[in-house]
This record gives structure tokens, C-alpha cells and sequence, in this order.
């Protein structure tokens, strides 16, 4: 079972470094990767028969990641009218 994680995990690894298009693409791979990483988090903890309040740290992290990545695509959305990255400078101000 924590094999499958791995594969899950390096599965969204893989489509987070291959996906160089779209911003919403990497955002929903990391996202994946993200809650691959809670799974395996809470396997875990639960085979060691430990607190659960581990996770919830975890999440609240999880969220705000999130929170983060979509207010930085909807300002990059409003500013240049697409989530391309070949539509703008990285090096511009």
C-alpha cells in the first residue's frame, strides 16, 4: 500500500516537472502531490499508533499553499490576461 503512495506521488512529480504551459497545471499537480504527501502522513501515523493532530497542522499548511498558488495565478490572470508562461518575462518588474 505505501508503494502505491510512491508511485502516486512520483506519478504528480512527474507531471509537475513536465508541464511547462500552464500555471493551473502545475498548481493541481502540486496540489496532488500535496495530498499524496497527507496520505502517506496519516498511513503513517496511524501504523504508529500516534495523534492525528500531526495532520491537521499539515492541512491548515496545505490550504494556505493553495490559498497562495490560486492568488498568485488570478493576479497573473488579471495582469496578462492568460496562465501561459511563455506570455511573460520572468525577469520583468
Amino acid at each position: 500500500m505505501l508503494m502505491t503512495f510512491y508511485i502516486m506521488f512520483f506519478c504528480g512529480l512527474w507531471v509537475f516537472c513536465s508541464s511547462r504551459k500552464h500555471l493551473l497545471m502545475t498548481l493541481l499537480s502540486l496540489e496532488f502531490m500535496v495530498l499524496i504527501l497527507f496520505m502517506i502522513l496519516y498511513y503513517y501515523v496511524n501504523m504508529m499508533e500516534g495523534e492525528l493532530f500531526i495532520t491537521m497542522f499539515f492541512l491548515s499548511f496545505a490550504v494556505c499553499e493553495g490559498a497562495l498558488g490560486l492568488s498568485i495565478m488570478i493576479s497573473m490572470i488579471r495582469m496578462y490576461g492568460n496562465d501561459y508562461f511563455n506570455s511573460f518575462g520572468l525577469l520583468q518588474c
